[in-house]
């Protein structure tokens, strides 16, 4: 079963030495999982300062500056595990470092049909570079519409990831299973707490996401107003955050 890790939390809560300790960390749980064949992608993402979110009303293209979400703990990176149930996707998001101050929401990958492969992310070189997008859906509106409408939209996604990955610009894509699918991990003062649901009781929530190489978080943004999900919901566009200077580095001690 594939699973998606969402690392959720406060980024003023960790000053700039903590979150290079907690990445140089986490790769290091990276590269135990690959070396189980378990890790399938992974990456912390670039402040939310940085985000933009796109939708698409009447044909209108509307962007605004800023993250889906205006909350005090916001996504700040993602793994895609392929593990055997949820029980271990619940012990593998214990070992996350961030969980000790934030929350990681799992959530199962729905399979689609007609997505491409996934490709791996090239060497920091060219003038493109990696953005993700974050679809966020109204899952009541998709339920009004119907299911033949839901069929054809996610047979226009899957298209869209084609045309990307036919130009080049394509790494991976999934939709999510429903929100009630959920499940949120955290530690604090050592202890496990697990909840049922989403990390956020928001109208709209995570339905999917694509991991896309684009030149400009404006070339990005195009790219999500493709999607079928801004017409109805939101497509937050994130860039991924540069790791290789990090593991070129020595350890913290």
């Amino acid at each position: 079963m594939r699973y998606m890790l969402l690392v959720y939390g406060t980024e003023s809560r960790w000053t700039e030495e903590e979150r290079r300790a907690c990445m140089v960390e986490s790769l290091g749980v990276c590269d135990q999982l690959a070396a189980q064949g378990k890790s399938l992608a992974s990456s912390p993402l670039q402040s939310v300062t940085t985000a933009v979110t796109v939708r698409v009303r009447d044909g209108q293209t509307l962007v605004t500056d800023g993250p889906f979400a205006e909350t005090t703990e916001q996504l700040g990176g993602y793994y895609v595990l392929e593990l055997a149930h949820l029980d271990e996707a619940i012990a593998v998001a214990s070992k996350l470092p961030p969980v000790t101050k934030g929350t990681v929401e799992i959530r199962p990958l729905l399979p689609l049909d007609g997505l491409p492969p996934a490709r791996p992310l090239p060497a920091a070189e060219g003038s493109s570079r990696p953005f993700m997008l974050l679809c966020y859906d109204d899952e009541e509106a998709w339920r009004a519409a119907g299911p033949e409408v839901l069929r054809e939209a996610m047979a226009e996604a899957a298209a869209l990831a084609r045309q990307l990955s036919d130009a080049g610009q394509y790494a991976s894509a999934s939709p999510l299973h429903p929100a009630e699918t959920a499940t949120c991990v955290r530690v604090r003062d050592g202890k496990r707490v697990i909840t049922d649901g989403p990390f956020a009781e928001t109208h709209e929530v995570l339905g999917g996401y694509y991991v896309i190489l684009a030149e400009t978080r404006d070339a990005a943004a195009r790219m999500a107003a493709r999607h079928p999900g801004a017409r109805l919901g939101a497509v937050e566009v994130r860039p991924l955050f540069d790791l290789s200077g990090l593991m070129q580095s020595p350890p913290i001690s």
